[in-house]
């Protein structure tokens, strides 16, 4: 937030004084990065709130939520550009005082390295899907950046008409990849899409190291902000006790998670032999895909 505030204080000034094209589009962004850093910086709060009574799997989406918020904003400021753009090249308008906002670019991208070495820090240590989304914005404010520089270069110093409008409009282009791409993750968890293959595969063979388990099936997985969940249903001798039975689970869930952290299992157990219902994908047997016969 720190970072966005002083860019667009920066740019604001940079903006008045050149006229161009890039430099408002480099302003416009920095100014949606900063409500964009104030939306992440809730939604990781709140994502941070333990299990309460209303949100039994607690508040992790509200880093999706986050994520989507920032989406719009990247797009609002895309008709930003694009207008602003259109406008210029119709009017045939140059820019001024390009050495100003060359300088102001060149801090812009000094502040940005600093801000994405410590955004791939914090990523390492938590995974965050609004602070991915985040870094994913400033990456694109790297080229960002070095396009308004070429266009202040090509324009206002070469002389080339039109060259700022013409990079307004692959500036536009540039944010909307980038909004598409950060907007997939963000929908994955809003979906409660499955974990990818190899982390279900990963899961699967150490359920099964345990031979007292049998016939992994109906297998659900999920990601909700930093916390993976797992249920899925286990075969047990159906003459064990209650008792006995509930102590086997207790014990892989504790060693499971040791293995898997930051993940929640559930587990169901069924007696041998039963079938909870026809539908094939509930029934589908994760050992069998292993090459683990009928275990």
């Amino acid at each position: 937030m720190t970072v966005a505030t002083v860019l667009v204080a920066l740019k604001i000034w940079a903006s008045w004084r050149t006229g161009s094209s890039a430099m408002l589009g480099s302003l416009a962004d920095s100014a949606l990065d900063l409500v964009a850093s104030l939306t992440t910086f809730f939604g990781v709060w709140i994502a941070a709130f333990p299990a309460d009574r209303d949100h039994r799997f607690g508040h992790g989406k509200a880093e999706a939520v986050a994520a989507m918020v920032q989406v719009m904003l990247i797009g609002v400021s895309i008709v930003l550009i694009l207008l602003h753009s259109v406008r210029q090249l119709n009017e045939g308008a140059r820019v001024a005082a390009p050495a100003e906002g060359i300088a102001v670019s060149l801090v812009a991208i000094a502040l940005t390295v600093g801000l994405l070495a410590w955004q791939r820090y914090v990523l390492r240590r938590t995974g965050s899907v609004a602070i991915r989304t985040d870094h994913v914005h400033y990456q694109s404010d790297m080229l960002l950046n070095l396009a308004v520089i070429a266009a202040l270069v090509l324009d206002g110093v070469a002389g080339v008409v039109g060259a700022d409008p013409v990079f307004g409009f692959l500036i536009a282009g540039w944010l909307g990849y980038g909004a598409f791409r950060a907007a997939g993750e963000a929908v994955d968890q809003l979906m409660d899409r499955e974990w990818p293959e190899e982390r279900r595969q990963r899961l699967v063979e150490l359920v099964a190291t345990y031979p007292e388990l049998s016939n992994l099936h109906d297998l659900r997985t999920r990601i909700s902000g930093t916390t993976n969940f797992a249920q899925f249903h286990i075969d047990m001798d159906p003459h064990l006790t209650v008792a006995e039975a509930h102590d086997v689970i207790e014990r892989v869930e504790r060693e499971l998670s040791g293995q898997l952290p930051d993940t929640e299992l559930f587990i169901h157990i069924d007696p041998l032999g039963y079938k909870d219902t026809q539908n094939p994908l509930v029934e589908e047997n994760e050992f069998t895909r292993l090459g683990r016969g009928a275990r």
